[in-house]
C-alpha cells in the first residue's frame, strides 16, 4: 500500500494483468462499498490495484489516535480488511452483448488488423466476437471498459499517429485489449467496428452501462441491423 497524495491511498496486488488478482480486486472494492469506514469517500479500481480516498480530517476526528496520521490510520483499517476478505467464488458475473457492425466506414482498421495478423478480415470478426472479456475497468473517458480475454491472433499496435477524433461507439483494439468508445473523444486503437448502443448515458443514474466485473460479449450485426438498433436506442 502506498499513499497517493494527502487523502487516497492504493492498494495494489500484483503488477500483470490477470483474471485472480482482478477478483482481488473486486472482492476489495466490494467490501469498501458495502463496509465503508469514518472519512471513506470512494474507490476506484483498476486491473491490479484498487485506490482509496478519504477525508484525512473525519478519519482523525472518527479514530482519535493522535499519535498517527491519517494515511496510518487508514492503512491499518485496509490491512485488517484484506486479512478477512473472501473472494466471491459463487456469484455469476453479469453478461453484457454488444451488437457491432464491423468493418467499412465503422471498422476502418479492420483490414489492418487482419494483415497484421496473416488473417483475413471475416477471420478477425470471428475470433473477436467468439470470446468473453471480462471488464476489468472503467476509465480514460466516461464509461470507457478495458477489456481483457482478447485473443493473441488479432493483438495489435496501437496507431502510431492518434486519430483527432472517434465517434461513439468505435470499437478498438490496442496490443493485448479491447474496448468501446463510449463517447466522440481522440485515440490510437485501431477500429475494427462500431456499435450501435449508448454505453454512457449521463442522464441515468448509473451512466455507465458497463461496470467492473461485467462480461462482454460482442454480437455481429449488419449495417441494416446497425441502423433498426440505432433508431430503437434514440
Amino acid at each position: 500500500m502506498k499513499p497517493l497524495g494527502e487523502s487516497a491511498i492504493t492498494v495494489q496486488f500484483g503488477a500483470e494483468i490477470s483474471p485472480s488478482i482482478n477478483k482481488k480486486v473486486k472482492a476489495l472494492a466490494s467490501k469498501l462499498q458495502y463496509e465503508s469506514f469514518s472519512g471513506f469517500i470512494e474507490c476506484t479500481p483498476a486491473f491490479a490495484s484498487v485506490t482509496v480516498f478519504y477525508d484525512p480530517l473525519i478519519v482523525k476526528q472518527a479514530y482519535g489516535e493522535k499519535a498517527k496520521t491519517s494515511f496510518q490510520i487508514v492503512h491499518a483499517i485496509l490491512e485488517r480488511m484484506l486479512e478477512v476478505l473472501v473472494e466471491d467464488e459463487e456469484s455469476k458475473p453479469r453478461i453484457v452483448e454488444i451488437p457491432v457492425c464491423y468493418g467499412n466506414d465503422f471498422g476502418p482498421d479492420l483490414d489492418f488488423v487482419a494483415a497484421h495478423n496473416n488473417l483475413s478480415a471475416d477471420e478477425v470478426i470471428h475470433l473477436h466476437a467468439s470470446a468473453e472479456y471480462p471488464v476489468y475497468m472503467i476509465g480514460f473517458a466516461p464509461g470507457f471498459p478495458y477489456l481483457g480475454g482478447l485473443s493473441e491472433k488479432i493483438h495489435a499496435p496501437r496507431r502510431p499517429s492518434p486519430r483527432t477524433s472517434i465517434p461513439a461507439g468505435s470499437v478498438g483494439i490496442a496490443g493485448s485489449q479491447t474496448g468501446v468508445y463510449p463517447i466522440s473523444t481522440p485515440g490510437g486503437w485501431q477500429l475494427i467496428g462500431r456499435t450501435p448502443m449508448a454505453l454512457f448515458r449521463p442522464d441515468r443514474d448509473q451512466p455507465s452501462v458497463l461496470s467492473a466485473g461485467d462480461i462482454v460479449k460482442f454480437v455481429p450485426i449488419t449495417k441494416e441491423e446497425y441502423d433498426q438498433y440505432q433508431e430503437r436506442w434514440q
